[in-house]
């Protein structure tokens, strides 16, 4: 069993290795203001719709947000319905462009 949170550097060697998919839970509206490249946008919202239909139970899924409080409630969300390798990405994007990639805009 995973922890519900990994470190945006955790994160990072994960999608470098083709490890797990990039969900990033936040509004159109500040994905455009900055995201991370290949992630998918699926507001936190539209989750309960979409996530059986377009996620797969056995895919490691790290959650994104602006400050990692959405992606840790829509990552509990997601253990409940059996998406067990889910895990929030703790800070959010905020935390990324800081300890990852300066180049991510901050908002």
């Amino acid at each position: 069993m995973y922890d519900y949170e990994i470190t945006p550097s955790g994160a990072k060697a994960l999608l470098a290795e083709g490890k797990a998919k990039l969900i990033d839970v936040r509004e159109p509206w500040e994905y455009q203001a900055a995201h991370i490249e290949d992630s998918i946008l699926m507001s936190m919202g539209d989750v309960p719709a979409r996530a059986h239909q377009e996620l797969d139970p056995d895919d490691r899924l790290l959650i994104l947000c602006h400050h990692g409080v959405r992606s840790l409630n829509v990552t509990n969300w997601l253990r409940q319905q059996g998406f067990e390798a889910a895990q929030s990405i703790a800070g959010g994007i905020e935390a990324w462009s800081t300890e990852v990639d300066p180049a991510i805009p901050r908002y």
